[in-house]
């Protein structure tokens, strides 16, 4: 499976509250950086992280892909994400977008997420 490909799942997964699916996507030993957060070291924090964003808001977002680069059994991406997000205790909508940066690792043949970071491009008054 391609980096585009896994990309292209992940926005997918996001977009469905897929947890499974995502973590199918990171590596043996993730690590997830979100926003304003801690980062989240291995699998059982990693999908924590993801339960609690789904308990408080629905993706409805869309990667643009603006660079992919590999080295043998590593690889990176910038991306860049759009959409609107439903604020599920304010039952509100807002625009989203933020600017990420994975980086990835070969496993076993397969390009899996091994590390995650992304910042909003635009802030919340």
């Amino acid at each position: 499976m391609s980096i585009q490909t896994v990309l292209q799942r992940y926005e997918t997964a996001l977009n469905n509250n897929d947890i499974d699916t995502i973590l199918d996507l990171y590596g043996r030993a993730p690590v997830f950086m979100p926003q304003h957060a801690p980062a989240l070291v291995g699998r059982a924090a990693v999908r924590a992280g993801y339960e609690q964003v789904f308990a408080s808001i629905k993706l409805a977002i869309r990667f643009d892909i603006h660079e992919v680069e590999e080295a043998g059994d590593w690889a990176w991406a910038r991306t860049s994400s759009a959409g609107r997000t439903k604020v599920l205790a304010a039952g509100i909508e807002v625009n989203e977008g933020n600017n990420e940066l994975f980086v990835f690792r070969r496993e076993n043949g397969e390009w899996k997420i091994h590390r995650y970071l992304f910042s909003t491009n635009q802030p919340r008054a």
